[in-house]
C-alpha cells in the first residue's frame, strides 16, 4: 500500500510540492490538513475519540474528523471524503477559517499544519469505522469549553486549539 502524502504549503497556502505524511511530520514541514466540526440540531458538537492504535494521540477526544487533503481534491471534498471514511455519513460541509499551529508530539513526530476548519450539520448517530475512532458523543459547546479546563490532557493539542477559535465563530454567529 502506498503511504499517505501530503501537499507542502506556504504560510500563504501555496502548494510547494509533496511529501509523504510520516516524513512531513518527522522533518515537522507545513502542510495543509482540515478540520470538520459537525453540530446536532441542539447545538452541539460530534467529538470523537480517536482509536487506541493510533501513533499519535491514541484514545484523545477531538473534534468531529480531521485529516490531510490530496492533491487535486478540494478542502470540501477532502472533508466529506474523511468525514465518510471515518464517522460513516455525509453532509454538507462549509469552511469556516484556517490557521497555522505547530505541536510537537512525545513519539519525536510534530504538526505543523495549515489546518482548514469546516462546519456541517447532522442529526443522527455515525457509524464509526474502528481502525479510526474508539468511540463518540454529543457535547454542547459549553460542557467542552468547561471539560478542556478541568480535563485538558484528554482532548488533542490541536483541538484544544482549534476550538477556542470556532467557539468565538460560533460565539459571535450562533451563540
Amino acid at each position: 500500500m502506498k503511504e499517505e502524502q501530503v501537499i507542502l504549503v506556504t504560510p500563504q497556502d501555496e502548494p510547494i510540492g509533496l511529501m509523504n505524511k510520516i516524513e512531513a511530520h518527522e522533518k515537522a514541514l507545513l502542510h495543509r490538513a482540515f478540520s470538520v466540526f459537525v453540530l446536532n440540531a441542539k447545538g452541539e458538537v460530534m467529538l470523537q475519540q480517536r482509536a487506541h492504535h493510533k501513533y499519535h494521540s491514541p484514545l484523545l477526544w477531538t473534534n468531529t474528523c480531521c485529516s490531510h487533503q490530496r492533491a487535486g481534491e478540494t478542502n470540501i471534498e477532502a472533508g466529506k471524503r474523511r468525514l465518510q471514511e471515518e464517522m460513516g455519513f455525509e453532509t454538507d460541509l462549509k469552511e469556516l477559517f484556517h490557521f497555522i499551529y505547530k505541536a510537537p508530539f512525545d513519539n519525536g513526530l510534530t504538526e505543523h499544519e495549515l489546518d482548514h476548519v469546516m462546519i456541517g450539520y447532522y442529526n443522527d448517530e455515525p457509524e464509526i469505522n474502528t481502525d479510526e475512532v474508539e468511540s463518540w458523543k454529543w457535547m454542547s459547546i459549553e460542557d467542552i469549553k468547561q471539560d478542556m479546563k478541568a480535563q485538558p490532557d484528554i482532548y488533542t493539542v490541536w483541538f484544544k486549539i482549534i476550538f477556542d477559535e470556532f467557539y468565538h465563530f460560533l460565539e459571535k454567529d450562533f451563540i
